[in-house]
């Protein structure tokens, strides 16, 4: 053995060709497959192994890993999976992380190809979203780290914003603005960043869970008069409990009078500029100073890949960059290729995520991709109608992308608990996964259509089961 290589390379290679294998038959065969089951208590504890000492052969760690791991995951690749906003992945982009482990390259910065597939997956993004061509941007986690970096980037961008990089906001009295159907990670990016919740405004929304522009334009006017200083407003295009887009194109333009920074939480909407019939529903999206959305939703990349772009140039590198001695760069050799990707975020030590970015949307094109992300919402209507049909159920939401919430009628004293158990016993079926949410103070069952795999007999199928399931319950009440 040399170092941590194999003394039996063909043994290993078989190894992997089986891996491949296996996992293609898997994927080629997820129908006949449940999409969850709960994993036995007996099982969780052979994985309590405690830290390996001694080595063990790669064909035994496989063979558990087919015992105690491949048949207990999330399911999110399952066609049945509709729960929360997963995507379902593909098998290029399976094959795309084999070749980002074979690589192992720190994307962190320096002058190497995957620096560049990264930078042309930004480019790529830009374009998706009508930014322009000096656009920067890096790939990230997910949009919980995507708008941490977009909140820390805009508060830096406010006048001698960057004094706050030796002095901290405490010198600072900055406000920012979102809707209160915005994801829970913007919150939690104020509090991280030191900002605190509390400079968070919270801004009603309407019966369509759009924000109030007037609620926005009146908090703006009373914090100016308090004396604080209103730097960023961010809108959500696609809100995590019902899809709802917000007013981009009238945010854009309170945000351009009032002088303040316009940031889009695009988690997953953002991915329906790729689609022709959807993306009017997106206009002012272009205008935005900043956008955060995830490949690894709708675009159905692996997890994980998440991205942030910001439309002026410097602005990222003015709130991140640093500079160190070991970090110098040089006029040639390895150590050129400015500005890196450190400079851009807060992590020096990053994975190749580009390239099943770039592996996807190269072998399914822009237009695949937006074709269908628009068949996704045709199915969410398709199950939104077959609700409205049925005197059981109830809409509670309208559907405005691929989200459906609706809930069962049934005459029990608790309806709420009622439908929860009513999915929790779908997930155990192993039919299907839609999650729950609360609408209007009603506890929903929400189906997201996620996954390209999904079809109208996906959810039909769901929605029969999820009935048949409600009616043995009342039976055996």
């Amino acid at each position: 053995m040399t170092g941590l290589d194999p003394d039996n390379w063909d043994a290993l290679r078989a190894l992997g060709h089986q891996m491949v294998d296996d996992m293609m038959n898997r994927l080629s065969t997820l129908r006949e497959r449940p999409v969850w089951q709960p994993m036995p208590a007996a099982l969780r504890e052979r994985l309590h192994t405690g830290l390996p000492h001694a080595p063990t052969p790669p064909e035994e760690l496989y063979a558990r890993f087919r015992e105690l791991v491949e048949p207990y995951s999330t399911g999110n690749v399952h066609p049945g999976f509709m729960g929360w906003v997963h995507g379902g992945g593909t098998a290029v982009g399976m094959l795309s992380e084999l070749l980002v482990g074979g690589l192992n390259a720190n994307c962190g910065g320096r002058d190497h190809a995957p620096i560049e597939v990264e930078r042309e997956v930004i480019r790529w993004a830009a374009e998706m979203c009508g930014f322009p061509a000096e656009t920067t941007g890096l790939l990230v986690t997910g949009s919980s780290m995507a708008n941490m970096i977009a909140v820390i980037t805009a508060s830096r961008a406010v006048p001698d914003g960057l004094k706050m990089r030796t002095e901290g906001v405490r010198s600072r009295k900055l406000v920012g603005y979102a809707a209160a159907t915005a994801h829970g990670c913007i919150s939690r990016a104020f509090d991280l960043t030191g900002l605190g919740t509390d400079s968070l405004r919270v801004i009603p929304v309407d019966e369509h869970n759009r924000m109030v522009l007037p609620a926005l334009e009146q908090a703006i006017a009373r914090d100016r008069a308090a004396g604080l200083e209103p730097f960023m407003v961010i809108g959500t295009a696609g809100t995590v409990d019902t899809g709802a887009i917000d007013d981009l194109n009238t945010l854009a333009d309170i945000a351009a009078r009032e002088n303040i920074w316009f940031h889009v939480d695009g988690a997953f909407g953002a991915l329906a500029m790729l689609s022709d019939t959807l993306r009017p529903q997106l206009r002012g999206l272009e205008r935005a100073d900043s956008v955060a959305f995830d490949f690894h939703k709708w675009a159905q990349v692996q997890y994980d890949a998440g991205c942030i772009l910001v439309r002026r140039p410097g602005a990222q590198v003015d709130a991140f960059a640093q500079s160190r001695a070991y970090l110098a760069r040089e006029d040639r050799g390895l150590a050129t290729n400015g500005p890196w990707y450190c400079d851009l975020g807060p992590d020096l030590s990053r994975g190749f995520r580009a390239l099943k970015v770039w592996m996807t949307l190269g072998t399914y094109g822009a237009d695949g991709m937006g074709d269908m992300i628009a068949n996704c919402c045709a199915i969410a209507r398709h199950l939104a109608a077959r609700v409205e049909a049925n005197p059981r159920l109830e809409l509670l939401a309208p559907v405005t992308l691929n989200i459906v919430c609706f809930r069962i009628i049934a005459p029990v004293e608790d309806l709420d608990h009622f439908n929860g158990e009513v999915v929790k016993d779908l997930h155990e079926s192993g039919i299907a996964a839609p999650s729950t949410t609360i609408i209007n103070g009603h506890k929903a069952v929400r189906a997201a259509i996620v996954n390209h795999r999904t079809t109208n007999a996906d959810v039909d199928r769901m929605l029969d089961a999820l009935l048949e399931l409600a009616d043995r319950r009342l039976v055996a009440a």
